[in-house]
């Protein structure tokens, strides 16, 4: 792939920066994006909104600014990838005829990303709207590889929001679109999902061979693109069953990937599973478990704050409070999450806020 747009690229370039040129900087920028060379990815994508702003095509618009908007946000740079997102929506035309290199549906893929992005600065229930609205275009275009996207985006929110049963449905649909169609890589993703689902539900081990079956399947395919995240799921996996240690090595091959790549979105939660687990380790380093995962926590809450992701953050600060209550810290522990919690003005319906709730009334004796 790389070689076929590399060489469409030179051939464009021979006779000038024209309209031509968008597609190839769009497939290199997906092949960069994939492989997790994001440095380069954000080149080409900035290179393609010039371009496009330059001839003032909405369609081509449209790419540039989800191209931008998705790269942005594997960095960890969420808030302005947001208003990329928002921005592709508004020059977005269902009406318009799709351009021949458009392989995805700019509408479903804008939406979609724009869900992710507000889960992540912690709206959960905006972020559910426009999933909705991302299956039900989706399912009007008539176009598989949109619909495919669509499930894969409504799974992974169902997989944040915590939604298992939910999760499963969607995971479900996706693999047998994917397999009806062949998809591979979404069909990987899927069998990931799967597995995250069947470990929710007890089914643990069954769970753990699942997440491994997808992502080998994924890297099969030459992707790199979401690979910390599927071994955090890994991790928070083998932390179930008791296998802390394995749960940690993971961790670390996943942290390793985040610095050699830069894809930062999930950095935060890689160091809250990694607190979580340093507690449940059998094996004693030369410092204290405890004062390890302390300062796991606060890292996974200053990256957290740093990216504006309050989701992040909230898991963060509940494993801290939980961390301080243990040592009878219950005043700090309930400074920090009341502040936290008193932010949200949505999701309340979320696992993650009922929780949050619940510990705050265990540290005060009164819901807040």
């Amino acid at each position: 792939m790389e070689k076929v747009y590399t060489r469409a690229q030179e051939l464009c370039q021979q006779i000038g920066e024209t309209p031509q040129l968008l597609p190839m900087l769009a497939g290199l920028r997906v092949f960069y994006l994939a492989r997790m060379e994001l440095q380069t990815a954000r080149e080409l994508v900035e290179k393609m909104l010039r371009l496009a702003q330059s001839v003032q095509n909405p369609a081509f618009l449209v790419r540039a600014h989800i191209a931008l908007g998705e790269t942005l946000a594997w960095l960890g740079e969420v808030a302005p990838a947001r208003e990329h997102f928002e921005q592709a929506r508004a020059f977005y035309d269902p009406r318009q005829l799709r351009p021949s290199w458009a392989w995805l549906d700019g509408g479903v893929v804008s939406l979609s990303l724009a869900a992710w992005v507000l889960w992540l600065l912690g709206y959960p229930g905006q972020a559910s709207k426009r999933i909705h609205e991302t299956l039900t275009l989706a399912q009007e275009l008539s176009h598989p590889f949109s619909l495919a996207w669509a499930l894969n985006s409504a799974g992974i929110l169902h997989q944040l929001r915590r939604e298992v049963q939910a999760a499963q449905a969607r995971a479900e649909s996706l693999i047998a679109l994917c397999i009806e169609q062949g998809f591979p890589q979404l069909l990987a993703v899927g069998t990931i999902r799967q597995g995250w689902v069947l470990a929710e539900q007890g089914q643990v081990e069954e769970g753990i061979v699942r997440i491994r079956q997808g992502m080998d399947a994924w890297r099969a395919t030459g992707g790199e693109i979401g690979r910390a995240g599927s071994l955090a799921l890994l991790a928070e996996a083998y932390g179930k069953v008791g296998r802390a240690e394995e749960g940690l090595t993971v961790l670390t091959e996943a942290l390793a990937v985040v610095d050699k790549t830069g894809q930062r979105v999930g950095e935060a939660e890689l160091y809250r599973l990694k607190g979580t687990l340093t507690l449940q380790s059998k094996v004693q380093g030369l410092r204290s478990k405890v004062e390890e995962a302390e300062e796991c926590f606060l890292k996974a809450v200053e990256i957290a704050r740093r990216q504006q992701a309050k989701s992040w953050e909230l898991r963060a600060v509940m494993s801290l409070s939980r961390l301080w209550q243990s040592q009878g810290k219950k005043e700090e522990a309930h400074r920090m999450l009341a502040e936290i919690y008193g932010w949200f003005t949505e999701g309340f319906d979320t696992k993650d806020l009922q929780e949050a709730k619940a510990l705050l009334e265990e540290l005060t004796g009164y819901a807040p």
